[in-house]
């Protein structure tokens, strides 16, 4: 996405290794730029170079080729202090933090503007309870880092990265050790940062659905080393994210934005109809058993959902029968008397 006042661009960058006189790239010809007040999520199978970008990016290891500018400056012409005020960084890799408290962990985002004797000001304690609050991490100020879960020890280091006060913040996999609950909710926050501050955020993550749900552009990482960006939108549209992710026998449908990983093991003979979650919910639960849907209402056999409150209803209608069920359970079990398959036995009733 072109953003004129871009925090973060790259030019023919090529990115990989060097070692022992050889030369392994990763990917090349990267073109990329990252605006202000967007999040961006890096997507890609395991192995496609995603932490290789995301450490060039952070100026933790060279590029083999092409350019890279922050905030309009050349990564390679700023001085570490200048550049720990231009972007923080979050990783995966375990933080030996020695005895320190979460608390002081906090705290060493303000190193930038204080230096490592400096004291504290008021902006700084300011910038301090922010962080805290917007990560919710009271409740771990006085343990030390080593008595955390990994899950609580990243929501501290993203608690100093937001500290430290950057325009930019990279992330690589925040998610990685959370449940799905906090998963969710650390996709929602970067999302209102990025909204509300106005910090260009990229992240890396496996997290497919919650990135396509809350990135302002996707950057797709190709295994043959090249990346396409975007609306997430567009690219499920034009089929850029299903290539990415192509694996055999694992479809994506661009309808809803997932996987099927349940294949059907017979012909479509079922239609649904009816309240919209209820009826997203017996679609799962049928597609999981191989059974078939169709797509046209002269199906052999009718689903039709109701909505009541937190429960489940339907009726089933099949060669003029009707047949009511109050759970997807019964459900499934009704459809297997009626279809019935070799890994089931029964016959209609």
């Amino acid at each position: 996405m072109k953003n004129q006042q871009a925090i973060v661009e790259t030019h023919a960058l090529a990115i990989g290794y060097r070692s022992s006189g050889t030369e392994r790239t990763v990917a090349a010809g990267l073109n990329l730029q990252l605006g202000p007040g967007s999040l961006v999520c890096l997507l890609g199978s395991n192995g496609a170079g995603k932490s290789t970008l995301m450490r060039t990016l952070g100026g933790l290891q060279p590029a083999l080729a092409g350019e890279i500018r922050v905030d309009n400056q050349p990564l390679g012409a700023l001085k570490p202090a200048e550049l720990a005020r231009k972007l923080s960084l979050v990783l995966t890799d375990r933080v030996d933090a020695g005895n320190l408290t979460a608390r002081e962990v906090v705290a060493l985002g303000r190193t930038p503007y204080t230096g490592w004797l400096g004291s504290l000001t008021k902006v700084d304690h300011s910038k301090i309870g922010q962080s805290i609050e917007q990560t919710g991490i009271t409740s771990l100020l006085d343990r030390h880092m080593h008595q955390l879960s990994d899950g609580e020890r990243q929501k501290v280091m993203l608690a100093r990265a937001l500290a430290q006060d950057t325009p930019l913040i990279l992330l690589d996999e925040p998610t990685a050790h959370l449940d799905l609950p906090n998963r969710v909710e650390m996709m929602r926050l970067l999302h209102t940062l990025a909204r509300n501050t106005r910090k260009a955020i990229l992240l890396s993550t496996h997290e497919l659905d919650l990135a396509l749900q809350t990135a302002d552009e996707l950057w797709l990482m190709h295994p043959n080393g090249t990346i396409l960006s975007g609306l997430p939108e567009d690219l499920v549209l034009n089929g850029a994210f299903e290539a990415t992710f192509a694996r055999n026998g694992f479809p994506f449908d661009r309808t809803t934005g997932t996987f099927i990983i349940h294949q059907p093991v017979d012909q479509p003979q079922i239609y649904l109809e009816g309240a919209e979650r209820p009826l997203f919910w017996a679609k799962r639960a049928l597609q999981r058993e191989g059974i078939g849907i169709s797509r046209y209402r002269d199906a052999a056999c009718l689903i039709r959902s109701f909505e009541i409150g937190n429960g489940f209803e339907a009726e089933i209608i099949f060669e003029n029968r009707t047949f009511k069920v109050s759970s997807v359970q019964a459900l499934i079990e009704q459809i297997h008397l009626l279809f019935p398959s070799p890994g089931h036995s029964g016959a209609a009733v």
